[in-house]
């Protein structure tokens, strides 16, 4: 879309406020408004200037003025403002015009020029299921003295002897029982088809939406896969529609891994691959799960390089809590068709040559997506570069339920890091493949650590209310 298009659009849908936004090194989107009034061809060549002190990890205030460049192609109406406003995404710049290095967006972009430069294909394509949960009330609280939460949820499984709902209506969604019911247990078919809604009218191509495992409301939405950058683009759009539907329905949606303890957490299962062209580079028939040797080389990068790369696609402490045994999480570093126990699965159901693809099922939402789809992309092309065997390497693949092996049999399979600090710890020691083709910055990686590892001290340092449990009469 055109700087004129998107004046046109201003003109003809009345819009009366123009959002700029730009995504931080968390992943969260931030942004400005300005009058329509004031945006004109000018606003797209001078940008709009802010601070970029007040954005963790970005800049110190000595250096503070940044700007913002509008991509025009990615405007949309926004769907819940009261005066009708148009939402567009930026990349991040220097007063002088560079681009600046931590713009998480900028990096996802110099990632796919690297993937051309290098020769392998001319795009890569990404498609994340991005779990939630749905909640109807959610209250928490940590303080000198006290430290608890509590949610909420009219579906849960621990509400079928609640008596404050003025009668309860049972079809209560089992512990581990939530996978596609239909109603009456499943409760929210309405509010998931009015996320659908809004996000198709946003732009995005709706798949299918569904009930997930956990109970208390998890749900989950898939749509249209697309490149590296405008799927991330997607995917701030969709965490968007998703949090404010559920607001206006009364409740609240969280993408939090792991908000309840014994049931299935949340995560991004994110599918992969590259053409060159209009030629798929994933797939060979007949080979194991019709996968090609290029295939194989990125699952060897992915699987390689999971620990580090599990810093930056699992970047909270939350997400340690999803990745354990059990509960279906992908905590074996092997490679399978259709094996959900596998970190890297093969989707093999009706699948077709350009729909031949890889799914790496370890990822959540709490990863900047700009980040995590680099960080994968790169992952898979030192894969290719290097020519890495998985097979050879002992990463599969595996088409049993690794679940049900032997402790011995489990002791031969690679796991992911058990805390955000070992994946930081393995970041720190493994992070050359990022810095290829000027992606990454060793400056971006270095304070990306720094950032994370004061977000894990300050969960270290709390007092966790099951420690009363265990210590208090000690």
């Amino acid at each position: 879309m055109s700087v004129q298009n998107v004046l046109s659009l201003i003109k003809e849908k009345n819009i009366e406020w123009v959002d700029f936004r730009f995504v931080g090194l968390a992943g969260k989107a931030q942004h400005i408004s300005l009058p329509a009034t004031e945006v004109d061809e000018e606003t797209f060549v001078n940008g709009v200037a802010f601070d970029g002190s007040s954005i963790p990890g970005f800049r110190g205030i000595e250096q503070s003025d940044m700007v913002m460049m509008p991509d025009t192609e990615t405007a949309y109406v926004d769907p819940f403002t009261a005066h009708p406003t148009l939402v567009i995404m930026s990349n991040i710049f220097t007063p002088d015009g560079e681009r600046y290095d931590r713009d998480p967006r900028s990096i996802a972009q110099k990632a796919e020029e690297y993937l051309q430069s290098a020769g392998v294909g001319t795009q890569a394509f990404f498609a994340p299921e991005s779990e939630f949960f749905i909640f109807d009330d959610v209250r928490y609280e940590n303080g000198m003295n006290k430290s608890y939460f509590e949610v909420d949820s009219e579906e849960a499984g621990w509400n079928t002897g609640r008596k404050e709902e003025g009668g309860n209506l049972a079809y209560k969604v089992p512990v581990k029982g939530g996978y596609v019911p239909v109603a009456p247990i499943d409760s929210q078919q309405d509010i998931r088809s009015e996320m659908c809604r809004l996000l198709a009218e946003s732009g995005l191509r709706i798949e299918r939406h569904h009930h997930e495992v956990a109970t208390a409301g998890q749900a989950e939405i898939n749509f249209r896969f697309d490149s590296l950058t405008k799927t991330a683009d997607n995917l701030l759009k969709y965490k968007y529609i998703v949090a404010n539907t559920a607001r206006q329905y009364g409740k609240v949606a969280t993408f939090m891994p792991k908000p309840l303890f014994g049931d299935n957490g949340s995560g991004m299962h994110v599918h992969m691959s590259i053409f060159n062209g209009d030629e798929p580079l994933f797939y060979e028939k007949g080979a194991y799960a019709n996968l090609s040797e290029l295939a194989m080389n990125y699952i060897g990068g992915i699987l390689y390089h999971a620990p580090a790369l599990i810093a930056i696609t699992n970047p909270s402490t939350n997400s340690f809590k999803r990745l354990v045994p059990g509960y279906e999480a992908p905590v074996n570093l092997v490679f399978s068709k259709g094996n959900r126990s596998a970190a890297v699965r093969i989707p093999i159901a009706a699948v077709t040559p350009k729909g031949c693809r890889i799914e790496f099922r370890t990822p959540d939402s709490t990863a900047n997506p700009y980040l995590a789809f680099a960080a994968m992309l790169m992952a898979g092309l030192d894969g290719i570069k290097k020519k890495i065997d998985p097979r050879a390497l002992g990463y599969g693949p595996f088409d049993t339920n690794i679940y049900e092996l032997s402790d011995a049999e489990k002791g031969e399979i690679r796991s992911v890091p058990g805390t955000l600090e070992e994946a930081l710890d393995a970041l720190a020691a493994d992070s050359d493949f990022l810095l290829e083709g000027g992606v990454f910055t060793q400056d971006f990686i270095d304070n990306y650590i720094e950032l994370k590892r004061g977000e894990a001290k300050q969960v270290a340092i709390r007092i966790h209310p099951h420690e009363y449990n265990l210590y208090f009469d000690c």
